[in-house]
């Protein structure tokens, strides 16, 4: 088990997110099988395949939500197979689930706060603002609204900004585009783009909308039946290999 300081010091190492060999069961059914992928930092890995290969198994078993049977998750020179969820946050490992799971009947302004908690080391005692109103200008406008009275796109972009203030290393987001009107995705497309071009974060992107995903991924790797069956680098990905493996 890591100590706190092994802790901190994995959240400035720019080396990438390394699952390898990953197996993850729900009870006996196997889920995931001998998984390998790889994250760099300053890329977007676009993780695709049809609805129930196990693409959010993954990202649960990445932030330490679900076990592993075998294999295992590392950030840089970390192994973090053995820690719970805050002390992957805390190593680095930001998560942003489908459906977004914000605090509906807290402010804006207080669901930001909560994505403090994930910082190593001392946490400010205010929201550094500029850091998230940068990119979502709209937050600004309402801090002391309700989470649950903001749009399901406005949710989606209060998540993104929640996970970004624990200055996370790693972020992996889930289907973020899934209910969101289009001028929504855009402008979390662009956040995104920006967010690569600082080329010190790794984003993983569960993404079922394929051009949106080959918009912004330089890499992907598409699940079936809980393996990696084809990865590469996104120019690589061919309307055979859509149809055959994403066509529902």
């Amino acid at each position: 088990m890591l100590d706190a300081t092994q802790v901190a010091s994995a959240n400035t190492s720019l080396d990438a997110l390394q699952v390898r060999t990953l197996d993850v069961y729900y009870g006996e059914s196997r889920i995931l099988r001998d998984v390998d992928l790889r994250v760099a930092p300053g890329r977007i890995t676009a993780l695709m395949g049809r609805n129930g290969v196990g693409k959010t198994t993954l990202l649960k078993s990445i932030i330490g939500l679900l076990p592993a049977r075998s294999g295992s998750v590392s950030l840089g020179a970390t192994d973090l197979i053995a820690l719970p969820p805050e002390l992957r946050a805390r190593a680095g490992i930001a998560y942003v689930p489908q459906g977004r799971e914000i605090f509906p009947k807290l402010t804006v302004e207080e669901n930001l706060a909560m994505g403090l908690e994930a910082r190593p080391g001392p946490r400010p005692k205010k929201i550094p603002k500029d850091e998230v109103y940068g990119l979502f200008p709209f937050l600004a406008k309402m801090e002391k609204r309700m989470g649950g009275n903001l749009s399901g796109g406005q949710q989606q972009q209060l998540a993104i900004a929640r996970a970004l203030l624990g200055k996370p290393r790693v972020l992996l987001l889930d289907e973020p585009t899934e209910g969101i009107q289009p001028s929504i995705v855009e402008d979390i497309g662009r956040v995104l783009e920006g967010l690569k071009a600082q080329g010190d974060l790794a984003i993983l992107l569960v993404e079922q909308f394929l051009e949106f995903a080959k918009s912004l991924a330089d890499d992907y790797a598409i699940l079936e039946r809980g393996s990696v069956v084809v990865a590469g680098g996104i120019e690589s990905l061919d309307d055979e290999q859509a149809r055959r493996y994403l066509a529902f």
